[in-house]
């Protein structure tokens, strides 16, 4: 198990929810019963999808009917997806094999550690859990005061390559005698 934030998308509110990580679930998957107590919006499937348990029978509580859309943040990183609504599960939510296969996470059996070091690029590093304020705003102040760092240590090479290149024209053109 692993603690991940999921965050609402119409309401960009977020969460904290502790998430099974299980490589025999053939998707990505929330209990409709937590689904609903955290009021995410549910978005209805043009046609009912059948699931079948592990030992093959068919859900006793019917077809996935919705899903919800989401971000995933665990451990630096974002994600926006779907995940598949279903009735009666045990754990708020899963995340199965193709999630697994996408991050590619280290994974120590017997500590139990997980560590996104293979991440994909597009994951970013964008979540990290902090107090005071709301996490997600938290977030998107620090967020914006690094892309503020970064903008002005780009000015900054920028202006020291020029000074470079100013000097190198100097030089050639004292060697040159022009």
């Amino acid at each position: 198990m692993v603690k991940i934030g999921l965050e609402r998308i119409d309401m960009q509110e977020g969460i904290t929810v502790e998430a099974l990580l299980d490589s025999g679930a053939t998707g990505l998957v929330m209990s409709s019963e937590f689904a609903r107590k955290q009021g995410f919006k549910l978005k209805k499937l043009e046609r009912p999808m059948q699931v079948r348990n592990v030992n093959g029978s068919f859900n006793k509580k019917g077809p996935i009917e919705n899903t919800v859309e989401v971000n995933i943040y665990y451990q630096g990183h974002r994600e926006r997806t779907e995940i598949d609504m279903i009735g009666g599960q045990k754990w708020s939510v899963i995340l199965g094999m193709p999630w697994l296969a996408h991050h590619n996470p280290e994974i120590n059996w017997r500590t139990g550690e997980v560590k996104m070091t293979r991440c994909p690029e597009e994951c970013g590093k964008q979540w990290r859990l902090v107090q005071g304020k709301l996490g997600w705003e938290k977030q998107k102040e620090e967020e914006a005061k690094e892309e503020a760092e970064k903008r002005k240590e780009e000015k900054e090479k920028k202006k020291k390559q020029k000074r470079g290149r100013t000097v190198e024209v100097r030089k050639i053109a004292e060697d040159w005698e022009i």
